[in-house]
């Protein structure tokens, strides 16, 4: 029950994260206070995301390459988790770095098309 309450909370966020894209897109160059508006992140941050979002994705393709995925969190101590010994866990971490690897390439869209408005 709890790991569906996981992946629904998941599903939430990311349909939030969505909606919020798609409202920001809707919006015209300026607002109603005749302020610019702006992407979800700014050239340095676009710059971070996406070394970040590479990085991820890098990582979410060698766990599905070599099938084993690194622990994600604190209190697992690095620990390595397989698809034949624990594939509970595995799929939950590569769900996880899925969403985060998606949520970053849909944040770097909507701010590519945030710039270049015409």
């Amino acid at each position: 029950m709890l790991t569906a309450l996981y992946y629904l909370l998941m599903l939430l966020l990311g349909f939030a994260w969505y909606k919020f894209g798609q409202n920001l897109l809707r919006k015209g160059y300026r607002d109603a206070h005749d302020q610019r508006t702006e992407g979800l992140v700014g050239p340095v941050g676009f710059v971070v995301t996406a070394a970040l979002g590479c990085c991820l994705l890098f990582a979410l393709l060698r766990a599905l390459l070599r099938a084993e995925v690194p622990c994600i969190g604190k209190a697992c101590q690095m620990q390595v988790y397989t698809l034949t010994a624990n594939p509970g866990e595995y799929w939950a971490n590569m769900f996880f770095l899925a969403w985060v690897v998606l949520a970053l390439g849909y944040a770097m869209y909507v701010t590519l098309k945030v710039w270049f408005r015409a």
